[in-house]
């Protein structure tokens, strides 16, 4: 009670003085059965008008997403937008597996995907979002520099990859500071970075009306408009 009261004060405070609007993802530990994500979404019932889906996190190695198969369609029968960790430490097969077992909405870093054709051509089809996080992967030696990171790659081959912080107190920087590195150690184009902006409205969970008051912004901005 105090943890959820905390975090929809500071939404709000959020929203009503900086103008910045949030909604929540629930989020089950990979490393827990399935009992402990069921007793978690129980917990979490009060509070469903203010969660936007659920998501799978924790450390990936040794902990399928297909462990979490019911629960998810438990999750998606309730309205909640399912997302799911996969791919980033774990294998291509967990890319899979949140696909097809958990069928998420959106994909969690997927790095790994880049691995498998066949997974790569199925992503770019669909326009799966993937939220990639440059810092987090190179902390965690996903990358073992970040000007080896795929990002350009996976826009060249027309993924809808995204740039997210994953945890800043962790890794080292928010949003900002993942595409200023990124860009730097890659090379990143103004184009590409406009392209990865405009991802990560059209992928969000906001209504058509919003992500298009947004990616005008961005075009706005980026003088492409």
């Amino acid at each position: 009670q105090v943890v959820a009261d905390g975090l929809l004060s500071g939404m709000k405070a959020a929203e009503s003085d900086l103008g910045v609007s949030s909604q929540l993802i629930l989020c089950f530990l990979r490393h827990l059965d399935e009992d402990a994500a069921f007793a978690t979404l129980r917990k979490a019932e009060p509070w469903l008008d203010r969660i936007r889906g659920v998501g799978l996190d924790s450390s990936e190695v040794g902990h399928p997403p297909s462990k979490f198969k019911s629960v998810f369609a438990a999750a998606g029968s309730m309205g909640l937008k399912r997302v799911a960790h996969a791919g980033e430490e774990g294998p291509p097969e967990y890319v899979w597996e949140a696909l097809d077992l958990l069928k998420i909405d959106r994909m969690d870093h997927g790095n790994r995907s880049m691995e498998d054709p066949a997974l790569v051509a199925r992503l770019a089809a669909s326009q799966m979002t993937l939220t990639v996080c440059p810092l987090s992967n190179h902390k965690l030696c996903v990358v073992d520099d970040l000007k080896d990171h795929p990002v350009p790659e996976m826009l060249r081959q027309g993924l809808h990859v995204t740039i997210n912080s994953d945890d800043p107190a962790y890794f080292g920087g928010y949003v900002n500071e993942n595409y200023r590195q990124l860009a730097t150690a890659v090379g990143l184009t103004r184009e590409q970075v406009t392209q990865l902006a405009r991802n990560s409205f059209e992928g969000s969970f906001l209504t058509s009306a919003e992500k298009s008051a947004f990616m005008d912004e961005v075009d706005a901005f980026a003088g492409t408009a």
